[in-house]
């Protein structure tokens, strides 16, 4: 649902504006949640069909994400759009740290139906919160953004040279992540060979959503203004080549903690510049599309990835990590190539060739 709706919600807040788009979908988020509740305390299919269709729901709402980072870059300056950006990424590290434990809680003190009630009881006060602070972003003088068909949007986006690289490299670091994030806990009972290890996958993803969100919260501001985002985007993806390429081969807890942390920074650096340079060469009439088809387009990563890395990990369970590591590879080199050596200034709002 976010492959399909992330460019729509992009595209529709270019057009009447990032307000009520946000508000829209946090009140239908609050309703999937609340359906999803319901759906728990019933038996059967009945229950298995109104759990599908609140994820069905809360997809299309979730999808909103394009129009948060259009936000971001609407209130940001250029020189601070990479850090904005990584607001947005250690935001959501926080919540994949806290959420399942709260989730956990609610079903322990409320039962079934206690996360769907937590969720959608957040997700309304999110709505409350937002009718009453947020402002609308996006510049009532601007030129109007041009209605396009979805896949119309698609092809004038990705038909841009630097936005459709830019956008390329999105959808392999994208790959890399997912194929991680769905194998490592079978690589960490693969390689330990032990069921009192098992619990310690949730301690492990932990640890490296919190050094994500550290990295994306706090450091990535210095990191552009140090390297800038071409260099950083390239730095990132050799760190996760590295990491990747090494963490099958991990049979020590020392070793696995240190690999899994430089695949935590390598990863935590990789989005806010892509998106930083996505929204710099976007037209300020165009944001909300283009990221969107950005978010379009990780989403799909995230649907090939498990099942790419999973049937390779049935294989060997080397595989996904040593292929994915090359693809990161690749895609270090390919940034180097037509971004870092032919990089131009970057000027908001004007996309430019990659040469």
């Amino acid at each position: 649902m976010q492959f399909l709706f992330a460019p729509v919600w992009g595209q529709l807040s270019d057009r009447i504006g990032r307000r009520p788009v946000m508000l829209i979908s946090n009140a239908g988020a609050a309703g999937s949640y609340a359906l999803f509740a319901i759906a728990s305390g019933m038996t059967g299919s009945t229950a298995l069909w109104g759990i599908v269709a609140s994820r069905v729901f809360a997809g299309i709402c979730g999808a909103n994400l394009s129009v948060a980072s259009a936000y971001i870059a609407d209130i940001s300056p250029p020189d601070k759009r990479s850090a904005g950006m990584g607001l947005i990424g250690m935001a959501f590290g926080l919540g994949f740290i806290f959420g399942p434990a709260l989730g956990a809680f609610s079903a322990d003190a409320f039962g079934r139906q206690g996360p769907g009630w937590v969720a959608a009881s957040l997700c309304a006060a999110n709505f409350i919160l937002g009718w009453f602070i947020l402002g609308e972003s996006k510049n009532p003088d601007s030129q109007p953004a041009t209605a396009r068909p979805k896949f119309a949007q698609w092809t004038h986006t990705l038909s841009q040279p630097r936005l459709g690289l830019l956008i390329g490299i999105f959808f392999l670091a994208t790959f890399c992540f997912t194929c991680f994030e769905s194998t490592f806990p079978l690589l960490v009972k693969h390689g330990f060979n032990s069921q009192e290890k098992d619990h310690r996958v949730g301690y492990l993803f932990t640890y490296a959503g919190v050094i994500a969100a550290v990295v994306q919260g706090g450091l990535i501001g210095r990191l552009v203004k140090r390297f800038g985002e071409q260099r950083l985007i390239f730095i990132s993806l050799l760190i996760v080549a590295v990491s990747l390429a090494l963490l099958p081969f991990q049979l020590h807890m020392a070793g696995l903690l240190l690999s899994l942390g430089l695949f935590a920074i390598g990863s935590g650096i990789n989005r806010p510049p892509v998106f930083g340079l996505i929204s710099l060469n976007s037209p300020a009439n165009e944001q909300g599309a283009n990221l969107g088809v950005a978010q379009s387009i990780g989403s799909l990563a995230r649907i090939i990835g498990p099942i790419f890395a999973t049937t390779l990990f049935a294989v060997k369970p080397t595989l996904p990590y040593l292929i994915c590591g090359g693809v990161a590879l690749v895609a270090a080199i390919l940034t180097w190539y037509r971004l870092c050596k032919t990089s131009q200034p970057v000027v908001a709002g004007k996309p430019q060739s990659v040469g």
